[in-house]
């Protein structure tokens, strides 16, 4: 879910005049010059009311100064204005000097008073301030960070139908933070905010519309959400808009109109959708192929740390793709996405510091990728691994090794590792000599395409008895039949 921020209130709200006072015409004569635009008129009419105390007119003239609205702007003579009216108990100027000790405007920033100021104007009701309290709980400034608390203001503000509550309100119930997590109450709050208009809800009910969280699972309704949020400029919802188009859920798949989001939010900064215009420039999807470009996106995803823009990065300086072949560079990039976990990513290092592409040679090296790429279920990784403990490269030699990632590979199909486990049986290396699993595996490697292992089966087979051969092959099927697993 995307993080929210405070919105703040310092904006050209003007108080009405009282009626029924003595003062009330000569301040609703300033209101009317400030509506129409005629701030000198509205100074000269509430400077002289300010002076006498007005509370009304004190957090006016504060407005103007904070805003620069018919006086040069001045922070320090806002505070000055705003303070005098916040002192009175003016609900309106507690929550706008609050604002400027947080921000330090006018100020030295000062978290403590901002507190102070927020709080006397939220115990009076007020929307604002009692959002602007729970961001200071929730982030923990000024006051020791306690979600709880957060909770409780933004809920005070949120049934007044502050938007931003609403919202902000939802996703800690989505996320759990300062009360159960609970999907149903979070759907209850971004509904309420997103039917305000609010672009961060209607994206967080897409994200929730589009797994089923808190309401059944539908993808038309995810992209009706997704759409209005992306109408607005939210980029995680153009992203995710991009992507249902991309795979067609919810809509037709339209390459074109996915593109049009992606770029869209890509170009606001967001790495994933810079990742997914990389993809459909190298591949042409919705757009000319076009190397060069699939390389500027996956650039400034990948220097945004996006594991797999990284990835593709390295390949692409590897293969020469959109840009001059450059190992040392590949080698770069498929670091940083290895040591994120990107499997292929691991066991593209674990060959290039076997080959020494890049990098001086290093087997010890290589074994570290390809291991981790190996127990994250990589075959070609765990085929490459059981290579290195047969021949001790990079390792002790260790015929059981082998035999455990060759295993490993070949229950995943890889023809090489099931004509290589074949050879071990066949030569008693790490196992129990055995024709018999000898001449299934190069069997099954055989079928699977590996040619070198039609001929060393049919060796085997002349030094089989026919009985042998017979139960050779009932296991072959069989494990074929179990998708080479438990064979």
């Amino acid at each position: 879910m995307k993080t929210l921020t405070r919105t703040i209130c310092l904006t050209l709200t003007l108080l009405l005049g009282s009626v029924g006072t003595s003062w009330g015409a000569d301040f609703d004569k300033g209101l009317a010059a400030a509506q129409s635009g005629d701030f000198a008129t509205a100074l000269r009419e509430w400077r002289p009311l300010a002076e006498q105390g007005i509370a009304n007119a004190q957090f006016n003239l504060g407005l103007m100064y904070a805003n620069g609205y018919g006086v040069p702007l001045d922070n320090k003579t806002a505070v000055k204005w705003y303070t005098l009216a916040a002192e009175q108990g003016d609900a309106d100027a507690q929550t706008n000097l609050g604002v400027m000790y947080e921000q330090g405007r006018g100020v030295p920033q000062d978290y403590k008073s901002a507190l102070k100021w927020y709080t006397l104007a939220a115990e009076q009701g007020l929307a604002d301030a009692q959002y602007n309290l729970g961001v200071m709980y929730r982030k923990g400034e000024g006051v020791p960070q306690n979600d709880k608390t957060a909770v409780k203001w933004y809920t005070l503000a949120a049934e007044q139908g502050l938007a931003d509550a609403q919202t902000i309100l939802g996703l800690m119930y989505y996320e759990g933070e300062g009360v159960p997590q609970d999907d149903k109450t979070a759907l209850k709050w971004f509904t309420l905010a997103a039917e305000q208009g609010d672009a961060g809800a209607q994206y967080g009910l897409g994200v929730m519309y589009r797994k089923g969280e808190g309401v059944p699972q539908d993808d038309k309704t995810a992209v009706k959400w997704y759409r209005l949020a992306a109408e607005q400029g939210d980029a995680k919802a153009q992203f995710n808009l991009g992507v249902m188009y991309y795979e067609g859920e919810g809509v037709p798949q339209d390459d074109k109109t996915a593109l049009k989001w992606f770029t869209l939010a890509a170009e606001q900064g967001d790495a994933e959708a810079q990742f997914y215009l990389g993809v459909m420039y190298r591949k042409g999807e919705g757009v000319p192929q076009d190397d060069k470009t699939a390389v500027k996106w996956y650039t400034l995803a990948a220097e945004q740390g996006d594991a797999y823009a990284q990835f593709n990065l390295g390949n692409a300086y590897a293969n020469g793709r959109g840009v001059p072949q450059n190992d040392k560079t590949a080698v770069k990039w498929f670091t940083l996405a290895a040591e994120q976990g990107i499997a292929d990513a691991q066991f593209n290092l674990g060959n290039m510091y076997r080959k020494g592409e890049g990098v001086p040679q290093n087997d010890k090296t290589a074994v570290k990728w390809y291991t981790l790429a190996a127990e994250q279920g990589d075959a070609d990784a765990q085929y490459n691994l059981g290579l290195m403990y047969d021949k001790g490269q990079g390792v002790p030699q260790d015929d059981k090794s082998a035999l455990k990632w060759h295993t490993l590979a070949a229950e995943q199909g890889y023809a090489r590792a099931q004509n290589n486990l074949g050879v071990m049986y066949y030569i008693g290396e790490g196992v129990i000599k055995d024709n018999v699993y000898a001449h299934m595996w190069l069997n099954i490697a055989a079928s699977s395409g590996d040619k070198d292992a039609i001929g060393i089966r049919d060796i085997i087979a002349k030094r089989m008895t026919p009985s042998q051969l017979e139960k050779a092959q009932d296991l072959a099927r069989e494990c074929v039949r179990k998708n080479y697993k438990g064979c």
